[in-house]
């Protein structure tokens, strides 16, 4: 609790609020506690502490205010240093575990149960966990505190050597392993230019690299029967090359020649399409196209037919829209432009102490239950049958698809990403959801 304490007393000394302590945000580094991740610090002169109303930080490690979305301070961070320290102590939540909805309707409605801490630092804690900030400890109190448990080994370094024992033995760390040493490995035999194969020396026994010459293992006459065998071989297959070349050629020619025959007893090239005899009339037959020749363009060109894909229907575009913001001050249309500050959009966010839902005086709303990753086709059959206009956002969570359709046939996907519906009444519940729109669907 000292290292922490001072490290908020250097944090607030600079002006800063950390708005996120808790025990994964604490470094036990070698020579004590180091508070790190200010990604959500705060200017304390800042005037605007959260983003509209919402409630930033960690749910388990939040103050009362925190919570409710009130004003942060210094004083918040003192109460997450005491739900800090009685999880060192317990090694779980102070507040329990369970739902964030669970845990801060604790955190702001109850006291916390210290009877199983340890009752030397009951007082102290108890003090930090003071649902009132200004009856909070101070950073310096807290030191202070810890200083008189420690009487006199405060200022001997007792301290340090107090978290030398929580940390253990300081680990020795090996020197670094030597270059190894190179393997000599005998090169392999060659020979130089002129030397026939063979001379590049004796053998060595067991060597698998090494070269075996011809000639000291086969004999002459042997030498001799390959050579002839080799040369027959050749021949044979320059004479069926031959005599393949040739026939290729025949056949080539005699299509040509009959080619050539066809083109003269027609009268007319081959590429040249003669037209049907209906058109000379200009009464089309039976059996001829319902439509008139086209008509050569500039240059000559015939224009090419339309292509049968370009009046195809094709499945409507997604837009999407990430980080749609809804509260009880503003509404989400399905049309552009798509974030509304009034109550006039197709969606709203309403939330009484009866529970929180989405509300539509256009579009018929519905929940999916299935795999997450929905597309349009899983969003109609999601939509088909529907009928309602209201859905209730009690199941509904992180990840949770919302499938919305409007009587234009305009379909939407939202999918949850923050709901916070913890206190009804408090005004400051909203949900935060990304949308994918296909408009004409």
């Amino acid at each position: 609790m000292a290292g922490v304490a001072e490290a908020l007393q250097a944090i607030h000394g600079a002006g800063i609020v950390h708005r996120d302590l808790k025990p994964s945000n604490v470094l036990l580094a070698a020579d004590g506690p180091r508070v790190i991740d200010f990604g959500i610090s705060l200017a304390s002169d800042a005037t605007s502490h959260t983003a509209t109303g919402a409630a930033v930080g960690t749910p388990a490690y939040m103050a009362p205010e925190q919570a409710s979305a009130g004003e942060v301070t210094a004083a918040t961070d003192i109460f997450a240093l005491g739900q800090t320290a009685a999880f060192a102590a317990l090694g779980e939540p102070l507040y329990g575990d369970g739902p964030a909805v669970n845990i801060l309707y604790r955190i702001v409605h109850e006291e916390p149960g210290l009877a199983r801490l340890p009752e030397q630092v009951r007082p102290l804690i108890a003090r930090c966990l003071a649902a009132d900030p200004a009856e909070r400890a101070t950073p310096a109190e807290v030191v202070a505190w810890c200083r008189r448990r420690l009487g006199r080994d405060a200022d001997a370094g007792g301290g340090p050597a107090v978290w030398r024992e929580v940390a253990g033995p300081e680990v020795a760390v090996p020197p670094p392993v030597p270059d190894p040493t190179p393997v000599h490995t005998l090169p392999l035999p060659t020979r130089t230019e002129g030397e026939p194969p063979g001379a590049a020396g004796p053998a060595v026994a067991g060597d698998p690299f090494a070269p075996v010459s011809p000639s000291a293992s086969v004999a002459p006459d042997e030498r001799r029967s390959r050579r002839r065998r080799t040369a027959i071989v050749v021949t044979a297959a320059v004479t069926a090359g031959v005599l393949l070349m040739a026939g290729l050629a025949w056949t080539v020619l005699d299509g040509l020649r009959s080619l050539a025959r066809v083109s003269a007893s027609s009268g007319k090239p081959r590429d040249t399409a003669s037209a049907p005899s209906s058109a000379a009339s200009g009464h089309p037959s039976s059996g001829s196209s319902p439509h008139p020749a086209a008509k050569p363009g500039a240059g000559g060109r015939t224009p090419e037919a339309p292509s049968a894909t370009s009046t195809a229907s094709t499945e409507p575009t997604a837009v999407p829209y990430p980080q749609q913001w809804l509260d009880e001050k503003n509404s989400v249309s399905l049309n552009e432009p798509v974030d509304r500050k009034d109550r006039t959009g197709d969606l709203r966010f309403t939330c009484k102490v009866a529970g929180c839902a989405l509300e539509s005086g256009t579009s018929v709303i519905a929940m999916r239950y299935a795999k997450p990753g929905a597309s349009l086709d899983d969003c109609r059959l999601t939509l088909r049958g529907a009928t309602s206009h209201r859905l209730p956002l009690a199941a509904a969570a992180a990840g949770s698809e919302i499938c919305v359709k409007h009587p234009s046939g305009t379909i939407a996907l939202l999918v949850v990403q923050v709901k916070s519906t913890a206190l009804p009444d408090s005004g400051v519940s909203f949900l935060t959801a990304d949308m994918t729109v296909w408009r004409a669907a």
